[in-house]
């Protein structure tokens, strides 16, 4: 295993493999690096890097969980960025990953060659945070992941009309652990106290500036054609606002893509082939 270590002393996990091309992957916000497995397979030409946040995945928890926010996770991003010796890198980032890429647009855009923004954006449809709200931070009530998975596939198939068992399957096992006396969440619990905090601050920030320092950067954005996160209209306007901007509608997918479809491929490959 891979970790570095930050500023504030926690070791944090990441995945480095191939040669070439950097494309640094940034999962969603109770996420972490198995966000990627699906596209791995398809990346042999270039670097791939992946990390888990802090409170995330193999990596530490926070004793502070306040700092389980996109400013800090984007310092810790910009802290492996420095530990890998890398100048520039282009971002892959899925949800969460995509806050945070346009975050280090705004803070260190030196440091970006490009972007994908896998169906997030500067506005986050309602309907998508007060269901994001019902689970996190949440033990899980399934005994097993094959309960688990069947309760994603009977919730979420709607939106994923086309993914077979086994998907479904290594899903649950993405975002949760057996264990002897049932499930247990591949992340620290706190992150719920984390984001009501952040919402009893006061409303949300205005995200557009954030996404407007994008401009000069290329940039990619897919879309799950059934997403409740990342609106059309949302995504209209961040085209009016970034002319160069490449979009995709995957169908048969809500939030998120899981990036090996074709629709996903040709634009990541597109956006590496302008970042270099």
């Amino acid at each position: 295993m891979t970790h570095f270590t930050t500023a504030d002393g926690l070791r944090l996990y990441f995945e480095d493999t191939g040669t070439g091309q950097p494309l640094l992957c940034l999962p969603g916000l109770t996420r972490n690096t198995r966000d990627f497995d699906f596209l791995k397979p398809h990346m042999s030409s270039c670097r791939l890097i992946a990390m888990d946040y802090r409170g995330r995945g193999q990596s530490d928890y926070a004793s502070d969980f306040h700092t389980y926010s996109v400013p800090q996770e984007a310092q810790d991003v910009i802290a492996l960025i420095d530990h890998l010796e890398l100048e520039k890198v282009t971002i892959l980032g899925t949800s969460r990953g995509g806050l945070i890429a346009m975050a280090l647009a705004a803070m260190h855009p030196d440091r970006l060659s490009g972007v994908i923004l896998n169906d997030v954006g500067p506005v986050i449809a309602p309907g998508g945070i007060e269901r994001i709200m019902q689970y996190v931070g949440r033990a899980p009530s399934h005994q097993s992941l094959k309960e688990s998975a069947e309760a994603m596939a009977a919730a979420l198939g709607p939106q994923f009309p086309d993914l077979t068992t086994d998907i479904w399957l290594a899903l649950a096992a993405a975002q949760y652990e057996e264990t002897p006396t049932g499930l247990s969440l591949r992340y620290d619990l706190h992150l719920r106290d984390a984001l009501l905090a952040q919402a009893e601050a006061g409303p949300p920030p205005d995200l557009w500036p954030l996404f407007d320092a994008l401009r000069p950067l290329p940039v990619g954005v897919l879309r799950g054609a059934n997403s409740d996160i990342l609106s059309p209209e949302t995504l209209g306007e961040m085209q009016a606002r970034h002319p160069g901007l490449i979009a995709a509608t995957v169908p048969n997918r809500g939030h998120v893509p899981l990036l090996n479809e074709p629709e996903s491929l040709d634009l990541i490959n597109h956006i590496l082939k302008d970042a270099q």
